[in-house]
């Protein structure tokens, strides 16, 4: 259903487009407006054109209506509520459009040019005004779903700005060139006195066919009143008729909601805040939930739901509030704070919940970075601080790193979130050897500034760990805790005492299948644990580099 509302919808964005082009050659002239509607009518005329316009219309708002159904509250994020009121406010104007022109073609068989569509609307400050209504809703209605529908690509972005201008212009191109023409006609309406010769083919039409056309059009809208009532009287009658489950919320709050009900709904009718960056359309995954009681009642995952949980590599006990309805009491935890964005939904697949998997950790420290503050104003210890910390981070792009968080005058960086265990060593080694080649260009280039060239000392260890998202609501971040995460910084805390850049277990440079070369073994006590662990003190990470 949501692929054939894409689908409708694109449809009549190209009619509208079409349309909106036509409008704007009144900057031209009306015969040139009449010229490209001929051209336009040649498609959108034939039987063909005429099937798939009127088609996508009548399917894509029925497939609103089914939505609005099986909406169980109208609590919705103010855009959601926008493009929807914009939607519902569409048929109501568009039907006096299309009785004038489609069905007076139609029916009755009258030519209608721009010059008499024109001369109508203006010959009525109301008709000129709806047009004008018109014209911006459905412009603005396409855009947002648009938007809302590419806001996940990731060269959307990118192409944002552009498509933001042209968003723009399009519509203030037609309503110029509707106002061009209209004021072109204006002395020719008033000659006449007013909506007599412009009255689409008055003189031709019979009292009979007037009759027909206003029949036509106010049941036209009078169907469009009842499907719109009994859809909501339908929607309330569900809601409020048949079983409940209750949603233990991890804010502590129990929220009763009826069968029928998504999780989301539920939250967000009992006005939680709760993500869904894709309106609950099962694109984004931000809306997902840990089910921590409750799992095996629920309803399998459908289609949808099952494909975009695979993108993300989620666990069993995880599913998207959007699309679970239970039946049964449940217990559910929100893995992402509700403010998120765009881009959380498209960060990497490992990004997705917490679970326990085999990573390496990485340690970077600044050595004697308090003696940066020596004799240099404040401003000039964050500049070198900037510089190192950009450093560090480009030198984790480029050996495919991540940066999980920083301590001060060190970092902590993870390796293996799309890798396997081996991979994922031998990335953090050459990571290693590329921030050695960065600290050293950093102290040539700062040479000027800096008494005592920057030394880094690193530590890398590879375990088991529990990586996911953690933090407070309004400021997550995707880190690992466990402790092999502790061992990596007691390793590079040994740096200091053996004198060299980088300590690495014995286990990350057996998992690398990388030879140790001249670096010296150590079996080392760590702070926590009671058995010694094999390390190598590494004074120039570029040396494990195979050449």
């Amino acid at each position: 259903m949501r692929l054939l509302r894409l689908i409708t919808g694109l449809v009549v964005a190209g009619f509208v487009i079409g349309h909106f082009l036509n409008h704007a050659l009144g900057l031209v002239s009306i015969e040139a407006m009449d010229r490209l509607r001929i051209m336009l009518a040649a498609w959108w005329r034939s039987p063909a054109g005429t099937f798939l316009l009127y088609g996508s219309l009548l399917t894509h708002f029925a497939l609103a209506l089914a939505s609005l159904y099986r909406r169980s509250t109208l609590r919705m994020p103010a855009w959601e509520a926008a493009q929807l009121a914009l939607g519902l406010a569409i048929p109501p104007l568009l039907i006096a459009h299309i009785a004038g022109t489609r069905l007076t073609w139609t029916l009755l068989g009258h030519s209608i040019d721009y010059e008499r569509v024109v001369g109508l609307l203006w010959s009525s400050e109301w008709s000129a005004l709806r047009q004008s209504v018109l014209l911006l809703i459905v412009w603005a209605h396409l855009c947002a779903g648009l938007h809302y529908w590419l806001r996940l690509r990731p060269w959307y972005q990118s192409a944002q700005p552009l498509a933001f201008a042209l968003a723009l212009l399009l519509p203030a191109l037609a309503l110029s060139g509707f106002t061009s023409a209209g004021f072109y006609l204006w002395p020719s309406i008033e000659s006449v006195g007013g909506m007599q010769k412009y009255n689409v083919d008055l003189a031709a039409m019979s009292a009979r066919d007037r009759e027909l056309i206003a029949g036509w059009r106010s049941g036209l809208e009078l169907a469009f009143w009842i499907a719109l009532a009994a859809t909501l009287l339908a929607r309330w009658l569900r809601t409020r008729i048949g079983a409940t489950y209750r949603v233990r919320h991890a804010s502590g709050r129990v929220i009763t909601a009826p069968v029928g009900r998504s999780i989301l709904e539920a939250i967000r009718d009992e006005g939680l805040a709760h993500a869904s960056v894709c309106g609950g359309r099962a694109r984004c995954t931000t809306c997902r939930v840990r089910v921590s009681d409750g799992l095996a009642h629920l309803p399998p995952a459908g289609r949808m739901e099952a494909q975009a949980l695979g993108r993300i590599q989620a666990p069993p006990n995880v599913r998207l509030a959007c699309q679970c309805r239970p039946t049964r009491d449940v217990a559910v935890t929100p893995l992402l704070p509700p403010n998120v964005g765009p881009s959380t939904a498209a960060q990497p697949r490992s990004g997705a919940q917490g679970s326990e998997r085999p990573i390496v950790a990485m340690f970077a420290d600044l050595r004697d970075s308090t003696r940066l503050g020596e004799g240099r104003l404040p401003y000039d210890v964050v500049f070198i601080m900037n510089q190192f910390f950009a450093a560090m981070h480009d030198a984790l792009r480029l050996t495919g790193g991540y940066y999980a968080q920083f301590r001060g005058d060190g970092l902590l960086a993870l390796y293996g979130l799309e890798s396997s265990l081996p991979v994922a060593c031998r990335a953090a080694i050459e990571g290693a050897a590329e921030m050695q080649t960065r600290i050293e260009g950093l102290n040539r280039s700062l040479a000027a500034d800096l008494q005592a060239p920057l030394r880094i000392g690193i530590g890398i260890h590879a375990g088991v760990a529990i990586v996911g998202t953690m933090g407070p609501p309004d400021a997550p971040i995707y880190s690992a805790i466990g402790d092999m995460v502790n061992t990596a910084a007691r390793l590079e805390g040994m740096t200091k005492a053996y004198g060299c850049v980088l300590v690495i277990s014995a286990e990350a440079l057996q998992q690398a299948g990388i030879e140790a070369g001249k670096a010296a073994l150590h079996q080392v006590r760590v702070r926590g644990k009671t058995e010694r662990l094999a390390v190598y003190a590494v004074m120039d990470p570029r040396t494990l580099i195979p050449a």
